[in-house]
């Protein structure tokens, strides 16, 4: 993997000495340094805190870390940085409140928020550093959609299905379990607004989702973006899911011709995998919250990325009941599977906690 730097030059001993530990770790681990940020498929991004402005990435396959030093954090460190986060669209946040690196703590868009202690060396504490980028960087997103429009016109009414989703998202968001969406487009200039939905697409950021079983290979699912608890259309809110082409990178959805469909949950491709491995499983629930004693992923990788598939079809794998059991994604979240919602919810109901413990 080749990486690069950039950012304002700004005279920082901290962004120096980051900026040099950094590039002795990934170099230890055999990545090559180049000097020009658009030939890097990982850039570091130095981000001032008084004037957040992105690294302009012309793809989606370029994963930005920001390094921010500013002031010592208080009691909701994610609340502090989170907004860093958002305006200079990285998809790590790496923040330093020291002139020397004696610890950081790293937030991600998934509302991760986590310390990196220092450790007894210089070159020990940047290698164990390297250990939470890595896997991060290096992972392959899948956010892209091919919409096919030939829904049938009995799908696009509803189905009992999409109503019983509909549903479950009210339960869901009568426990606040559902965050609204951000509303990026008042966050953000209206330039860096317009390169986030060119790249990504974008057009806000919601946390959670739930999918269900429509047949053996297709399911529906909440699309991106949109506060969960107040689903609505179908072919809009609520997505059917065909197919995840690997040539393309993209999952595949049927709407109905002259919809306005939204982008599906980041998390489609990892439910796709789930529900072609898992024929029994009938309905999932993904939410940012904590059920204690589950089965937990080792690595937090993004939403949206075959890593991330993959970790969960492992702890499914190892489950003796994958088609009735929650896992846990590090610093993250829960996946619920089960044969519906009302199961589903039935147990979650009680044993759900807000706070999702940090590792």
């Amino acid at each position: 993997m080749q990486f690069s730097f950039a950012g304002p030059p700004l005279a920082s001993p901290w962004f120096h000495d980051m900026q040099q530990g950094l590039t002795e770790a990934m170099m230890r681990a055999g990545h090559e340094a180049v000097s020009d940020p658009d030939a890097a498929q990982l850039v570091f991004h130095h981000v001032d805190p008084s004037y957040p402005r992105p690294f302009r990435r012309k793809s989606q396959a370029v994963f930005v870390v920001g390094l921010v030093n500013g002031p010592p954090l208080g009691l909701s460190p994610v609340a502090e940085i989170y907004p860093l986060l958002l305006r200079s669209l990285s998809n790590l946040l790496i923040y330093g409140a020291e002139s020397t690196p004696t610890g950081v703590t790293l937030v991600t868009p998934e509302l991760g928020c986590y310390p990196v202690g220092y450790e007894s060396s210089r070159a020990s504490w940047f290698d164990h550093l390297y250990t939470y980028i890595a896997p991060l960087a290096s992972s392959r997103l899948v956010i892209t959609n091919h919409f096919d429009w030939n829904l049938p016109p009995e799908l696009a009414r509803g189905t009992p299905v999409t109503a019983a989703l509909r549903e479950a998202s009210r339960v869901l968001a009568r426990w606040h379990l559902f965050p609204t969406p951000y509303p990026l487009h008042a966050m953000l200039s209206p330039q860096d607004y317009r390169h986030l939905r060119r790249v990504f697409g974008i057009g806000g950021i919601s946390y959670g989702n739930l999918s269900a079983r429509h047949d053996a290979t297709r399911f529906w699912m909440s699309a991106s973006g949109v506060d969960k608890g107040t689903l609505g259309t179908v072919s809009r809110d609520i997505l059917l899911v065909t197919d995840y082409d690997a040539t393309m990178g993209a999952m595949r959805l049927s709407v109905s011709p002259g919809s306005k469909p939204l982008r599906v949950s980041v998390d489609a491709v990892e439910h796709w995998g789930i529900y072609r491995s898992h024929p029994a499983i009938g309905a999932m629930i993904h939410i940012h919250a904590w059920v204690e004693g589950v089965a937990t992923t080792a690595i937090n990788y993004p939403c949206g990325t075959v890593e991330m598939g993959d970790a969960m079809a492992d702890l499914l794998r190892q489950d003796p009941h994958p088609e009735r059991t929650i896992i846990g994604l590090r610093n993250h979240g829960i996946t619920a599977t089960g044969p519906n919602f009302a199961d589903i919810l039935a147990r979650l109901e009680g044993r759900v906690q807000t706070q999702v413990p940090m590792q």
